[in-house]
């Protein structure tokens, strides 16, 4: 649970945004992103309508050491007119519409009794480890069940077949057991491909996956009817020798992706900080000031942390939690988050009450669902955004991984909205509004079944029910 008591919320770019060049494209061109022509519209009601979305779709933070910090011209803006014009995009199809996802694969029995062992974290055998973070585990079908809803109505299926580690030898393929640890084989139905293993660089995990391998062995996997094949594994990853590790990559044009949950277990938490400005809390003014501040960027004293003078004022690019109207649409999700809500007596009779490791567990599955959202995304050819917060953004590392938001903004969200009206024989194509709630509406399913236990899962569904209103109430 975040300690943070969030005098009032930033909603524009940080201060530092200016001095990395980066530069947000103004309302106008943000509306024109969401259209298939390009051209801003004339009319000042529906103008008007996309700014009065500005506090429930807020900025991208752009912090000190963030990608677009870091490299603002690495993600273009990828408008809906670009997005069409893209001739290596996927079309979804009524023959090709199913989202598959491998389960986490298990080890074969030739491996040995202690070898799973060896790809656990070992920070959690460390003195002082809280123990429901010591059983905390995800399951791919909740990972499965979140996309199911993310990517509604388009069906999400698991693999089909066994999806497991099995012993690697060059010279003949598999072998009997582990022998000099540089490879693994990952068998997929009757196929087996072969890994790269290394040991870990900042010993976080001893071992690695070469995530490159991994991508082979679902694009030799991919079904007939497969429109994207997602693996989900809790096995650490890396893309080449320079990198230290990999949460999640895609081959979008081989409509392929893998997610790792190693670097988002919870017992990595501490060391990086805490959760206290994970999303929703990410866009406290404090905390944004605070990070600003080293680089002569930094907000006035009011900005910067001190909580008796911020509070009662307005400063710009901030909107105060007292306030009203859109700008207390944030408020209210981050009271969500804060405010989880406790089971109800009809669900404590009728199911049954969740062991220590189940809030760390939910709180692990909201990380890789987002991740597994983000790269799922990528093989619907959404580019790195940069319009608005938003769950396709860029991220540097965990921190900014972890301040990012579970949504769509509005410009990738009219990218999803055509290749899935597009695409499936029946959908109401002309009805974008229906499209946009039937989808909220299973999120918001999703994240009843989990806001109990992790501040995600209770702000999203607050945020999702926000703009159901909106939609329903223009």
């Amino acid at each position: 649970m975040s300690s943070c008591n969030h005098p009032s919320l930033r909603l524009d770019v940080s201060p530092h945004a200016a001095a990395t060049g980066f530069s947000r494209p103004a309302l106008a061109r943000r509306q024109a992103a969401t259209t298939p022509s390009g051209r801003v519209t004339n009319k000042q009601d529906v103008l008007q309508n996309h700014a009065r979305l500005e506090s429930l779709f807020p900025a991208p933070l752009v912090l000190p050491g963030d990608a677009l910090a870091v490299d603002p011209g690495a993600s273009p803006p990828q408008s809906l007119r670009s997005w069409v014009q893209d001739k290596n995009r996927n079309p979804v199809t009524p023959q090709r519409k199913t989202i598959y996802v491998a389960p986490t694969p298990s080890f074969a029995p030739e491996l040995g009794p202690a070898y799973p062992l060896e790809w656990q974290p070992p920070a959690i055998k460390l003195p002082g480890v809280d123990k429901g973070v010591g059983r905390a585990c995800f399951d791919a079908r909740s990972v499965r069940d979140y996309l199911e809803a993310f990517y509604h109505p388009l069906p999400v299926k698991m693999l089909p077949g066994e999806v497991r580690w099995v012993p690697w030898s060059e010279d003949g393929g598999r072998r009997r057991g582990p022998k000099d640890g540089r490879y693994l084989g990952l068998q997929i139905g009757d196929g087996v491909t072969r890994i790269a293993v290394r040991r870990c660089p900042d010993e976080a995990y001893r071992h690695q996956l070469r995530v490159g391998d991994l991508l082979d062995a679902l694009a030799d996997a991919l079904p007939r009817d497969a429109y994207a094949l997602l693996l989900v594994t809790e096995a650490d990853m890396y893309e080449d020798d320079e990198d230290e590790f990999c949460c999640g990559r895609a081959y979008g044009g081989s409509r392929v992706a893998v997610v790792s949950g190693a670097r988002y277990h919870p017992v990595f938490d501490a060391a990086r900080g805490g959760r206290e400005h994970d999303w929703p809390f990410s866009h406290c003014a404090e905390f944004v000031g605070s990070l600003c501040e080293g680089d002569g960027t930094g907000s006035s004293s009011g900005e910067r942390g001190d909580r008796s003078s911020s509070k009662g004022r307005k400063t710009d690019g901030e909107a105060l939690l007292s306030g009203s109207g859109a700008d207390a649409v944030m408020e209210a999700v981050v009271q969500a988050g804060l405010n989880l809500p406790a089971p109800s007596p009809l669900q404590d009779r009728s199911t049954p009450r969740p062991d220590p490791g189940a809030p760390s567990s939910l709180l692990w599955l909201s990380r890789v669902a987002r991740t597994a959202a983000h790269e799922v995304g990528h093989c619907f050819c959404l580019e790195h955004c940069s319009y608005y917060a938003c769950i396709m953004q860029d991220t540097s590392g965990m921190s900014e991984d972890l301040r990012q938001p579970p949504y769509l903004c509005l410009v990738c969200l009219a990218k999803l909205e055509r290749a899935v009206l597009d695409g499936v024989s029946g959908s109401p194509a002309d009805d974008g509004a229906a499209f946009c709630i039937a989808r909220y509406e299973a999120l918001v399913r999703l994240c009843a079944r989990w806001e109990h236990a992790a501040p995600m899962w209770a702000a999203y569904r607050r945020w999702l029910e926000t703009r159901i209103e909106m939609l329903k109430n223009p």
